[in-house]
């Protein structure tokens, strides 16, 4: 099924809004990829990208192009370990920190 256009305007709003809803959507992402589920973490990214830092200032500060943020975070997406850290820490950088790594158990 396919999310709505009001959906992701739900949850864009709610990561403007709530900061440590932001927080939990970048761990739960990291949650996914640690859990093998990249399919997932890279929607999660891609909905938290949209919400906070935009994929046009990505772009500008990873010095890629926009489509290409855009591809590697779609559900067929396969971004490099190099590419999805450095989006990673943009991303972190964006909300403030304040996230746990540690706290995952393999």
């Amino acid at each position: 099924m396919a999310l709505t256009r009001e959906f992701k305007e739900t949850v864009r709003q709610r990561i403007t809004d709530d900061p440590e809803f932001a927080k939990a959507l970048l761990q739960e992402a990291i949650d996914l990829i640690v859990d093998g589920d990249s399919t997932t973490a890279k929607l999660v990214l891609r909905d938290l990208i949209n919400g906070t830092v935009g994929f046009e200032r990505l772009a500008e500060e990873l010095q890629k192009p926009s489509k290409s943020l855009h591809r590697m975070l779609s559900a067929t997406g396969n971004p490099t370990m190099d590419n999805l850290s450095a989006i990673l820490s943009v991303v972190k950088k964006n909300l403030h920190g304040g996230i746990e790594t540690t706290g995952t158990s393999i």
